[in-house]
């Protein structure tokens, strides 16, 4: 087995352990987007309201909110292996529950709960890979290897998630690809929990203070290191606005365009291809020369601000032009990418306790979950789309103005510097003027 893994050898300075994590990751991620981009349209045909549909998903995000954050600081108590464990067996039996119970019946009181323990599942499973990713990973290419992270995170959350369906949906039925995502999500937990190993804090086990001051630290960090707390924040935002689009904007395209549902998920399948190819490439591009920081304040928060309202306004412009929805789903990919570098820019202000960090950044991902169909259940009815949608872009834009207090100290530094030079020179003109 080892041999076949590939254990203790690298690939582009990454031991094969991780690689074989982002495979297992894209794997499980896949079963898990299978019904993320239809669900919301889907429940509303069955005879829910939008604002019930947003509820679900406000619960679900809740719920995955709670598990994000404990996702980082139980990877530090526990290691890794179990908590993904944890995770593929809670998404396993939220999955069952939710077809048989909630769904099949079409009780939404069991749909509440039963889908809301399935949002426990990923991010367990995930992001306690994630967390060991930056301890297994050389710092030199930290952020490449956070961006083939998520780059097989969206790869199968959102590109096989949506061209999957969109194909076999004619095929085999909503109630088929439900039950398809088991099949997803139970190869890639296998894969993952192999090739994960719980090498990574082991002094830290089987001391009880260790482990209640590692379940704190990720509340402490926040007031030690205020700078994760803004990341948290950012990661917030980074996934409200673009994951708000699902319950809403289909819906919206169908009514006033006529835009199918198989359409959208083409659409939203071909943004996120675009995403996973220039994940690859962004991270370069930041690591080398533009810099962490700036990467995410300009092309990350900035331009997904600007990219949201393009969304908006091209049907206006174009009608019903597939190819222009698509064109601007692939810039919308593209700039997205913009917000990699941020778990690497947060776990390298917390060097010392990254877990921690993490669980922050963590916690921020799910916390969109929740925020953005509580936004659109709060507001949709009130402002209609365009108003939600003008929300969701103000947000983007003040994730930007954010990043101005997200300096690293060698970024710090460099701008001491810089003062201390314009001064001098200043200084030294004034002198020269006066004699």
């Amino acid at each position: 087995m080892k041999a076949v893994l590939g254990q203790g050898r690298t690939l582009g300075g990454l031991p094969m352990g991780v690689i074989w994590g982002f495979v297992a990751t894209l794997i499980f991620m896949a079963g898990d987007g299978l019904e993320h981009a239809w669900l919301s349209p889907y429940l509303i045909e069955r005879g829910l309201t939008v604002q019930q549909s947003a509820t679900l998903f406000a619960v679900y995000g809740a719920i995955l909110a709670i598990a994000s954050y404990f996702s980082g600081i139980l990877t530090e108590m526990w290691g890794p292996r179990k908590v993904m464990i944890i995770g593929l067996v809670t998404w396993l039996l939220g999955q069952v529950l939710f077809i048989e119970y909630g769904l099949k019946l079409n009780n939404y009181a069991i749909m509440l709960p039963t889908y809301g323990i399935r949002g426990l599942g990923y991010p367990l499973f995930c992001y306690s890979f994630l967390v060991w990713v930056t301890y297994r990973s050389p710092d030199r290419i930290l952020a490449t290897a956070v961006g083939l992270f998520w780059a097989a995170w969206s790869g199968g959350l959102y590109v096989v998630g949506s061209f999957f369906p969109a194909y076999m949906l004619p095929k085999i039925g909503y109630n088929g690809l439900l039950w398809s995502a088991v099949a997803w999500v139970l190869v890639g937990g296998i894969i993952g929990c192999i090739v994960v190993k719980d090498d990574m804090r082991k002094e830290q086990k089987g001391n009880p203070k260790e482990k209640l001051k590692s379940l704190l630290s990720g509340f402490t960090i926040c007031i030690e290191q205020p700078k994760v707390a803004i990341g948290g924040v950012v990661r917030i935002i980074n996934s409200t606005g673009i994951g708000s689009l699902p319950i809403f904007f289909p819906l919206y395209l169908h009514s006033e365009y006529g835009f199918t549902t198989e359409q959208f998920l083409q659409m939203w399948g071909t943004m996120w291809f675009a995403n996973i190819i220039f994940n690859l490439i962004i991270p370069y591009i930041s690591d080398k020369w533009l810099g962490w920081r700036k990467t995410i304040q300009w092309l990350g928060s900035f331009g997904m601000g600007v990219m949201l309202l393009v969304m908006l306004y091209t049907p206006q412009v174009f009608g019903s032009s597939f190819l222009a929805l698509n064109i601007v789903g692939i810039l919308m990919g593209i700039t997205l990418c913009g917000f990699v570098p941020l778990s690497a820019l947060v776990a390298s202000l917390a060097p010392e306790n990254k877990g921690s960090a993490m669980a922050i950044v963590s916690f921020g991902a799910g916390m969109s979950y929740f925020i953005a169909p509580a936004i659109v259940g709060a507001f949709i009815g009130l402002i209609g789309v365009h108003g939600v949608m003008w929300i969701f872009a103000g947000m983007y834009f003040l994730g930007a103005y954010l990043m101005k207090f997200m300096k690293l100290p060698s970024e710090e530094k460099q701008d001491e510097r810089d003062f201390y030079k314009r001064n001098m020179r200043v200084n030294t003109s004034r002198v020269k003027n006066e004699t």
